[in-house]
């Protein structure tokens, strides 16, 4: 069955065995075929789903890509690349077939690989935990917890819009939100504005980032929604990486008074060595780490405890079983888990992260996509909230299921067609980060 415009594509075990097991399968059990599907039930947003299908009749993983900026691209990486080296392999083999695939590449720790990587590492663990009749989180050691605490997204083209959304998470039981507001004139990060003209020019990135704006009315923001809804209610906000170092420490100083559940990507991944004076220069708990795909790289903000909350982007770091070590390591340190969970991280890696955030002792606060009814119907089984929380399937592996007709109803957009990321600019017509 197609799921898009290109069709489904398959890696059968009529290829050749290109990775033969370095050991005997214990029960015969291996991978027979890879199958890929493109499919945009959530307003467009391009999700790769990856089926790893076995000799053991109705046992099958799933995983998804979700990089909408490089979807066809990660794709053909699984088609061409890692599909084949999977035939033949005993699906039981997560961590040497992870192993092997990162290292097939010999240049590591891209995000198109990685994304791979991970889509394949989240259907291995959903088909070793269907095999072994237990949700995933049983296979992680069990919960220490019910469900994972999650956060919404309150936006708004003015404050006022932004306040009326924060109470009505509050109203849904919801303690964690990250508030988002435009400044005018200029495309923010976050944020929703009001007319349908606004909107399409913010959709094509028809207006400039300057940061003068935006550094005046988020401080006011605040001041306001302390006011209207009080202490209780814990805020986030997203500075999307857009900030200078020198600006990042300015802002995050401004912020202390309000008392931020944290502050994300004040800084870039190219400045994660400014995090050492912005940890000496302000109180407010920092956030990084959605756009770092070298899981290397948190080694040094989790030792020197430079950072309070590691964004890890599961897929983007090569799935479950790199994003459990990370998580290992930064309980050591005191760092809590905000796993990455906008709507570019579809339904199956929520189910992911909601297995390992009922699993982390260091879990903080999970990123939450209420998903529409046609990402439902494609993805049967999806997570939905209840008072501000989501609660792990019981159901074996991840306990969702792939919907191919209902996919094919959703075809994927052509590259660049959903993400205008790469339009942005500032006043003077230079490229800025997005």
């Amino acid at each position: 069955m197609s799921t898009s415009t290109e069709g489904e594509r398959n890696m059968s075990e009529a290829a050749p065995v290109l990775a033969k097991a370095p050991w005997p399968s214990r029960r015969g059990t291996h991978i027979t075929a890879v199958r890929t599907f493109l499919t945009a039930p959530e307003n467009g947003i391009p999700y790769c789903v990856v089926r790893i299908e076995t000799n053991q009749p109705g046992l099958y993983g799933l995983g998804c890509v979700s990089d909408p900026q490089r979807t066809h691209a990660v794709r053909t990486v699984l088609d061409d690349y890692l599909g084949p080296l999977l035939i033949g392999r005993d699906p039981a083999d997560i961590t040497d077939i992870q192993q092997l695939l990162q290292l097939s590449g010999y240049w590591r720790n891209g995000s198109v690989t990685n994304h791979a990587v991970g889509a394949v590492d989240i259907a291995l663990w959903d088909i070793k935990g269907k095999d072994a009749g237990l949700p995933l989180y049983e296979l992680f050691g069990g919960r220490v917890r019910t469900g994972a605490a999650l956060y919404g997204h309150a936006h708004g083209s003015e404050i006022d819009e932004v306040i009326e959304q924060v109470r009505a998470y509050q109203a849904e039981g919801f303690e964690h939100v990250r508030a988002q507001v435009a400044a005018p004139g200029v495309d923010t990060y976050g944020s929703k504005t009001g007319s349908e003209q606004a909107r399409l020019r913010q959709r094509t990135r028809d207006l400039p980032w300057d940061e003068t704006g935006y550094l005046q009315i988020v401080p006011e923001m605040f001041a306001r929604l302390r006011a209207a809804v009080g202490p209780e209610v814990k805020l986030l906000h997203d500075a999307h990486e857009r900030l200078t170092p020198v600006q990042a420490i300015r802002f995050a100083r401004e912020l202390e008074p309000y008392d931020l559940f944290f502050l994300e990507d004040v800084l870039a991944p190219e400045d994660l060595e400014w995090f050492a004076e912005l940890r000496q220069a302000t109180v407010v708990p920092l956030a990084v780490g959605e756009l770092i795909n070298d899981p290397a790289k948190f080694v040094a903000l989790a030792q020197r405890r430079l950072i309070d909350f590691a964004r890890i982007r599961i897929g983007c770091v090569g799935g479950i079983t790199v994003a459990r070590k990370l998580i290992g390591l930064c309980e050591f340190y005191g760092v809590r888990t905000a796993l990455h969970g906008p709507g570019d991280v579809g339904p199956l890696a929520h189910a992911a992260n909601v297995a390992i955030d009922v699993t982390a002792p260091n879990f903080g606060v999970q990123e939450y996509t209420q998903f529409s009814e046609a990402t439902r119907e494609v993805f049967p089984g999806t997570l939905v909230a209840t008072d501000g929380m989501l609660v792990p399937s019981d159901q074996p592996g991840l306990g969702i299921d792939f919907d191919e007709a209902a996919a094919a109803r959703h075809p994927s957009p052509k590259p660049l067609e959903h993400d205008r990321w790469a339009l942005l600019r500032r006043r003077d017509g230079s490229v800025t980060r997005p």
